[in-house]
């Protein structure tokens, strides 16, 4: 049996993945509470491995070495997010990478997914990855999308729209949850939209 695929993201309100300067809202839109960190550290109590696309990579091994233990980048859910197998999806990195067990795959990337899906013993996650988990929609490799929305709009200084360039995909509503009374987690089964003759 495959094993289920996740693609985990944080947004604004208005579909963004992060803001650019001079947003001064800090990391989680400055909208962390303890529901959410806690819940956070749970998702990530379970043997999973992590994928994640070269860019995302990249920005977490750069925000993690430029981090102090005291920052939010340090929080306990990252931190064992960290300690996990992770695999990542990219033809330009080289090993060895500074994630503690973490491997290359170059290639297809949804190639590489599907094949790890089928030898995978535990669930993949991947938390960003925003243009490798937009193939991974279009190709029907992701069985769910659990969205962390934040109360916020990001009007002017939003970047990284989530689903921009995504297929069109029919979801259907497996689990919603409400964190710090202001956070929503939306967790969906996607399916490729298909038009129907008229």
């Amino acid at each position: 049996m495959a094993a289920t695929y996740t693609f985990d993201v944080f947004s604004s309100l208005d579909g963004y993945g992060s803001y650019a300067s001079p947003g001064d809202w800090g990391g989680y839109w400055g909208r962390q509470g303890p529901e959410l960190l806690d819940h956070r550290l749970a998702l990530f109590a379970e043997e999973q491995r992590m994928v994640f696309g070269a860019t995302t990579y990249r920005d977490f091994a750069q925000m993690l070495a430029a981090s102090t233990e005291e920052s939010d980048v340090r929080d306990p859910w990252v931190t064992r997010m960290v300690g996990m197998p992770a695999t990542v999806v990219s033809t330009t990195l080289q090993r060895p990478l500074d994630w503690p067990d973490a491997t290359v795959a170059s290639g297809d990337p949804v190639e590489v997914v599907a094949r790890l899906k089928e030898e995978s013993a535990v669930p993949l996650r991947s938390h960003g990855s925003l243009s490798l988990n937009r193939a991974l929609l279009a190709a029907g490799l992701v069985d769910l999308v659990q969205v962390t929305l934040f109360p916020v709009i990001t009007g002017r200084t939003g970047v990284a729209p989530v689903f921009g360039g995504a297929p069109d995909l029919d979801l259907e509503l497996v689990e919603h949850r409400t964190l710090d009374g202001r956070t929503q987690e939306l967790t969906y089964r996607p399916t490729l939209h298909r038009t129907t003759a008229v």
